[in-house]
Parts: C-alpha cells; structure tokens; sequence
C-alpha cells in the first residue's frame, strides 16, 4: 500500500506524542490534550506558532500558511521544516512548542 505524505505527518506526529485528528477544510486538523495545534496539508506540516515560538521557524526560512496560495496567509502557523519532520525527537519538541503556543493562546496569553 502507498502512503500519501499527510498519512506519513499524522504517523510522525503519532510517534512523537498524543495525537487526534479530524478533516477540515480540505486539509487535516491535528489535536493534542485536546489543543488545536497542527495543519497537514498534501504536503507540508504547519504549526502553530506565536511571538515566542515562531523565529526558530523564521530562522530556517519557514513561512506561514497560505491556505488559498494567494498571499492571505495564516500567520499563527508556520510551515513545519522537513528535516524536523523527519526526526521524531526534533519533531517531537517542536510540537510541544507548538501545543505550548496552543495553550497560552487559549489562556489568552
């Protein structure tokens, strides 16, 4: 059987912690302790970001989501780098950061 690359993020994001996820707006939604914090789309990872997390992203020259691929871009999440997905304990970190950024904007913060 063929994996489609949002198959292998979801797998990968599995591995580095709890995970669900659901469809959404042609793309995948991704959930942990029940926190929207990722976006899979046909082929890239975009997480969420915020003040704190998101120059490590613009360091490695990730950037926003651009949902319609017409500069209307989504700037509380960043494109995930594909060496980090690749590495389940980079990944890993990067996505706790990523939930962490989930939870202080849900706090308001």
């Amino acid at each position: 059987m063929t994996s489609t690359f949002p198959d292998f993020a979801r797998e990968q994001l599995a591995r580095a912690l709890p995970i669900t996820s659901r469809k959404m707006f042609g793309a995948l939604g991704v959930y942990s302790r029940g926190l929207f914090f990722a976006i899979v789309t046909k082929d890239a990872v975009y997480f969420r970001v915020d003040d704190a997390t998101r120059p490590a992203y613009e360091a490695r020259g990730s950037g926003p989501f651009d949902p319609y691929g017409d500069g209307r871009v989504m700037a509380s999440s960043y494109r995930v780098p594909d060496d980090v997905l690749e590495d389940v304990d980079e990944l890993r970190r990067w996505a706790e950061a990523s939930v962490a950024a989930a939870a202080r904007k849900k706090r308001g913060g």
